[in-house]
């Protein structure tokens, strides 16, 4: 507590502090160039800024001791005087440096003036210090909230593609630091979402990720980070957005999670955006389907629910690389797989041997990557085959028009 005197001692200490006011100020920014090294480097707007925060604090003191329950305008006071650039340059533990060196300068000039007064500057130090966290807590507050915004901003133009040159300032703003290659991851948002443990987990592994939330549909944009001194064709080595994604999964509430194709940067994150969407509508068609899935083991399920980029992958992925390297892959391949994967079957359809097959089988799975015996894959194939043969958007005879009667 404050020590009580008498009206005429406190009237008397108001005027002295008055009138050393200003003397306090300049021992004060002396001190600030003594000992703090930031404020010295700091260009002379800035400093002269900075000297009238300090005066600003000094005033306070002077009307607060004068009426102690003043206290709610403290901050008010102080940093009204700070230009907007200032407080953005200016750290809280700096600003807490520069309140403990002009306590220290004003707890030095009133030694000698009583206990009363050297408490009350005790409690007033205390009262701005708290003041200052606030003014620092309700900025980072303000700050997150647009960040928020701006993010979820920039999430619902990548999935809707409707990316404008105003994109790469935004993403920008946020703080993205990806060179390379990008992925989409689309699941479900859990009950308690904890979106700062989440974007740690990605820092560790060494990607950028900006998030949306809708409603019940968390997505994720990854982008794989260079760092500094590190070659493009470095990449190679880095962990796949598969494991990624799988290291990332304990975030997302239950059910799908689908990743989208890699694509070789931010600006195209709409087309791996599109599958993943795409392949989490469709997901639960696949019973067994792994979590999380790649959008492009769901092209059948895809391309059964109407998705265009689905049917031309499967088409130029499996149909077109079959018939152009030969007919009787394609041909083995239809026999294959209506005869229900049954090698003596197809051998006797086709009047060839059981291994020639196995040979051709063998070779279809060297030309287009996936292999016809699994169950799964031979529905991937069997349905790239029936597209195939009924012709895509680009493929398809047009419907001849009707005759205008005469």
């Amino acid at each position: 507590m404050i020590s009580e005197k008498a009206p005429t001692d406190k009237a008397q200490t108001l005027v002295w502090l008055r009138r050393i006011s200003g003397d306090l100020a300049t021992a004060t920014i002396t001190r600030l160039q003594e000992t703090l090294p930031w404020y010295a480097e700091m260009p002379p707007a800035r400093r002269s800024a900075v000297g009238l925060v300090a005066q600003a604090g000094i005033t306070s003191f002077i009307q607060w001791y004068e009426d102690p329950t003043s206290t709610p305008w403290i901050a008010a006071d102080i940093f009204a005087a700070a230009p907007r650039e200032l407080l953005r340059s200016v750290s809280l533990t700096q600003t807490l440096q520069l309140i403990r060196v002009t306590v220290e300068v004003t707890e030095e000039k009133v030694a000698g003036r009583g206990e009363h007064l050297r408490e009350a500057m005790l409690l007033y130090s205390r009262e701005v210090a708290f003041a200052a966290a606030d003014v620092y807590a309700r900025a980072a507050e303000a700050r997150g909230l647009w960040d928020a915004r701006l993010e979820a901003l920039v999430v619902d133009s990548i999935l809707t593609g409707e990316a404008d040159e105003e994109l790469p300032s935004r993403i920008a703003a946020l703080g993205w630091h990806g060179h390379g290659e990008v992925a989409v991851l689309v699941g479900t948002t859990p009950p308690q979402f904890d979106v700062d443990q989440l974007r740690r987990t990605a820092r560790k592994l060494g990607v950028d990720v900006l998030i949306g939330v809708q409603g019940s549909r968390l997505v994720l944009v990854l982008g794989r980070a260079l760092p500094a001194g590190r070659a493009a064709d470095e990449t190679e080595a880095a962990m796949p957005f598969a494991q990624i994604a799988d290291r990332l999964e304990p975030g997302f509430g239950s059910g799908f999670l689908v990743l989208g194709p890699t694509v070789p940067a931010l600006v195209d994150a709409g087309q791996s955006a599109r599958a993943a969407l795409a392949g989490f509508a469709v997901a639960g068609a696949w019973r067994h389907a792994p979590r999380p899935v790649e959008a492009d083991d769901l092209l059948p399920e895809r391309a059964l629910a109407g998705d265009q980029v689905a049917k031309h992958t499967l088409v130029e992925r499996i149909y077109r690389p079959l018939q152009g390297h030969s007919s009787d892959l394609v041909t083995t391949l239809w026999s294959y797989l209506d005869n229900g994967r049954s090698l003596e079957a197809t051998a006797r359809e086709l009047f060839v041997h059981p291994n020639t097959v196995r040979y051709r089988l063998k070779r279809v799975s060297e030309v287009i990557g996936w292999d016809a015996t699994g169950a799964r894959e031979a529905l991937i194939l069997q349905t790239a085959l029936i597209l195939g043969a009924i012709g895509t958007d680009t493929t398809r005879r047009r419907m001849p028009s009707p005759r205008r009667p005469r």
